[in-house]
């Protein structure tokens, strides 16, 4: 069994966009193959089968979508990753708040922060409404391991003080308005206080 002729076959994949004529392609050839090896020595035309091509085509694209997905989440994989754009943008409006002085209460620049407050404020500048609270936020979302972290995740701590909360900007690094008398600025997760004291890592959906 074979393909009535050549340009039958070229029906199959014309008239789509670069992207996607790999995957139709790699379709038109298996119907050939399938088609030469049937037995009976009948001749196969595509265009008595108009359904069975557009079937082949929707496939063909559902494949590219499905490897695109996947190509997406592995290189989300393995921590340092430079995130979305909002997740960044997220970690760029916490960074500027550095120099602010601690408040307990405090959600504003012109107010002060404490930790959960300067959270709730870097993702509202953005758009994303988040718990007010350490306890809500670390509960927010789902949990990130800590080689997958990512710019404008929320990490936990946890303190003698209870829960601290914190915006991740990549690098290691995050940025938290940590206690009383101090003002907000940027620790390394490695330093030797922080690495025993992080106990989860959120993401929130919104914004990635």
């Amino acid at each position: 069994m074979r393909l009535s002729n050549g340009a039958e076959a070229g029906m199959i994949g014309r008239n789509f966009p670069g992207a996607l004529r790999f995957p139709v392609r790699t379709f038109r050839d298996m119907l050939r193959f399938l088609t030469r090896n049937f037995p009976g020595g009948a001749r196969f035309q595509p265009r008595r089968f108009p359904g069975a091509m557009r079937l082949l085509s929707l496939c063909a694209v559902c494949l590219l979508l499905a490897q695109s997905a996947g190509c997406s989440l592995r290189s989300g994989a393995g921590g340092g990753g430079e995130g979305t754009a909002s997740g960044r943008a997220v970690s760029k409006v916490a960074l500027s708040a550095v120099g602010v002085p601690y408040r307990i209460g405090g959600s504003t620049p012109e107010k002060g922060f404490d930790c959960s407050g300067l959270v709730f404020w870097a993702y509202a500048r953005n758009g994303v409404k988040v718990p007010r609270t350490a306890a809500e936020q670390s509960g927010l979302g789902s949990s990130v391991r800590r080689s997958e972290l990512k710019p404008g995740d929320i990490l936990v701590f946890r303190i003698k003080n209870g829960l601290h909360t914190a915006v991740y900007v990549g690098g290691s690094r995050f940025v938290h308005s940590p206690s009383s008398g101090k003002k907000v600025r940027v620790d390394n997760i490695s330093g030797d206080y922080w690495k025993t004291r992080l106990i989860a890592a959120r993401r929130v959906r919104q914004i990635y």
